[in-house]
């Protein structure tokens, strides 16, 4: 398998058909500000099943790798979840200190990293992305 796994932890945002953004309302983003940064990883990443860590939204992806990604996901038919990391810096440094993997997007299935996006558009192709998060190949 072409996929990099590394043991992963998280925070959360909503659910869209195929991209749902996991920033939450201003109450709770203060609310997660009193916990550790590894804790609300942790968090994020228990709480939804494929979780991508992104510049942007799916809708209004702002860069072209965060687009890829979402592409490929969107091209699965599958639902997942979205963090814009640009919205909050103490998140986008600690993301890349807790998964070791210093670039935007990242993309987790099951709370372990996936990678970014050469890798998930890799496995795209091969389908192994369908294969991993469940859907039927095309």
């Amino acid at each position: 398998m072409t996929s990099l796994h590394v043991a992963s932890g998280a925070s959360r945002g909503r659910k869209i058909g195929a991209g749902t953004s996991a920033a939450g309302s201003a109450a709770q983003q203060r609310s997660f500000h009193k916990v550790d940064i590894n804790e609300r990883i942790k968090q994020q990443l228990a709480g939804d099943r494929v979780l991508l860590y992104m510049k942007g939204s799916p809708d209004f992806p702002q860069c072209g790798f965060s687009a890829r990604v979402v592409a490929a996901l969107k091209a699965c038919g599958t639902t997942f979840t979205h963090v814009n990391i640009l919205e909050d810096s103490e998140l986008r440094e600690g993301l890349k200190r807790y998964s070791n993997w210093p670039t935007y997007p990242q993309l987790y299935v099951a709370g372990e990293l996936i990678g970014g996006a050469d890798i998930v558009e890799q496995m795209f192709r091969s389908g192994e992305l369908q294969e991993l998060i469940g859907t039927p190949q095309t």
